[in-house]
């Protein structure tokens, strides 16, 4: 996938994805207040995708490159399935796990190509699964790992 058009219709189908996915779990969610904070997600997936088809029309530039901080609460957590009624920990869980799966996918395509600006691109993408990944982990410790 060395085609930068290509890479970026899949970025923008995966940001897609990832907005569907927030707003299954939000259906899922048993608190009001949770669906309200899993809707505020699909809607950050969703401008993720505006900004990535921005990029495709040249319309904005890519973006440079910032270090993210790392703080492996999902290297540490069990894995959860998706199910009806998940409680917010389990749900922080599952978001922070995809993120980090999502961010090691751009990391690895990165790392799969020659073209220079391809992988920049990947890099970028990488970076903001990190920030996203970032935010659920923060989230998680915060909320669930203060109540302990």
């Amino acid at each position: 996938m060395d085609n930068i058009n290509d890479i970026l219709e899949f970025a923008i189908n995966r940001e897609q994805e990832a907005a569907d996915f927030y707003a299954d779990l939000a259906e899922r969610a048993r608190f009001e207040s949770l669906k309200e904070v899993l809707k505020q997600f699909e809607q950050e997936e969703l401008g993720h995708k505006k900004k990535l088809q921005e990029i495709s029309t040249g319309a904005q530039g890519v973006p440079s490159l910032t270090q993210i901080e790392d703080l492996k609460i999902a290297d540490y957590t069990v894995p959860v399935q998706l199910q009806d009624n998940m409680s917010y920990q389990d749900i922080l869980i599952v978001a922070m796990k995809r993120e980090k799966a999502a961010y090691r996918l751009y990391n690895d395509l990165a790392d799969r190509t020659t073209d220079a600006e391809v992988k920049k691109i990947f890099l970028v993408l990488a970076q903001e699964e990190a920030k996203h990944k970032l935010r659920f982990e923060t989230e998680y410790d915060s909320e669930i790992m203060s109540e302990n």
